[in-house]
């Protein structure tokens, strides 16, 4: 098994499963014209993210790390006429190349960006009275996942969903002596899943066009206490 193989693979997949899409293609064309980082889920990722929020019947989605807006186009795609989707990015400039991405991609109504660190907006969601989000997607930076998972504990409910992305990190987690500030950030939220009673959940590798990482994912099933 080579990277190349799973390029093809993904490739082969995209092909038929995940067509070309005009707007999710401007989508990165901008971001990368802006200078953003390439770190946004595949096509392939971003429809999964779709279809779980359209299983789970979404209305109300909490994302944790915006970028460009492109996971966020793919989760809005999900949600109801009167659905909620509110997404928080440290970076300013970040969060304006989303904001007109969502915009374009005719999803503004749906959307609330909010700028700032999250670590300082979480609670303030906390305090406005958000308590009970379907759907959290956590996709920001890693070592502080122990501390979003937390906060999404906060404002779930029973049998909301809580998505995170890059829990493997090309096999790196299993490295319990990793001087990676990420590993280990990844590696305390595994164990947090893990020993957390009021969850259900599980992880999956991922193999791809960006290379070899994973997912967890998991099910509130009891209310917070």
């Amino acid at each position: 098994m080579t990277q190349e193989l799973w390029t093809e693979v993904d490739h082969y997949i995209t092909d038929l499963l995940v067509p070309a899409d005009p707007v999710l293609d401007k989508t990165l064309q901008a971001s990368d014209a802006a200078g953003l980082p390439p770190h946004n889920v595949s096509p392939n990722q971003g429809k999964l993210l779709m279809l779980l929020a359209l299983i789970h019947k979404a209305h109300t989605i909490l994302e944790i790390g915006t970028l460009g807006g492109y996971s966020t186009i793919w989760l809005a795609r999900a949600l109801p006429v009167d659905g909620h989707l509110i997404t928080l990015e440290s970076n300013p400039k970040h969060a304006e190349v989303a904001s007109e991405n969502i915009a374009r991609a005719g999803l503004a109504h749906l959307v609330e960006v909010r700028v700032g660190r999250a670590i300082e907006t979480l609670p303030q969601l906390a305090n406005e009275g958000y308590n009970s989000f379907d759907l959290i997607f956590i996709d920001a930076d890693k070592p502080s996942n122990p501390e979003y998972f937390a906060w999404a504990l906060k404002l779930s409910r029973r049998g909301s969903l809580i998505i995170a992305d890059n829990v493997v990190r090309n096999g790196s987690v299993i490295e319990a002596n990793s001087d990676d500030p990420s590993v280990q950030g990844i590696r305390r939220f595994n164990e947090l899943l893990a020993s957390e009673p009021r969850v259900s959940a599980t992880a999956i590798q991922t193999v791809d066009n960006k290379g070899y990482d994973g997912f967890a994912i998991a099910v509130v099933t009891s209310d917070n206490s």
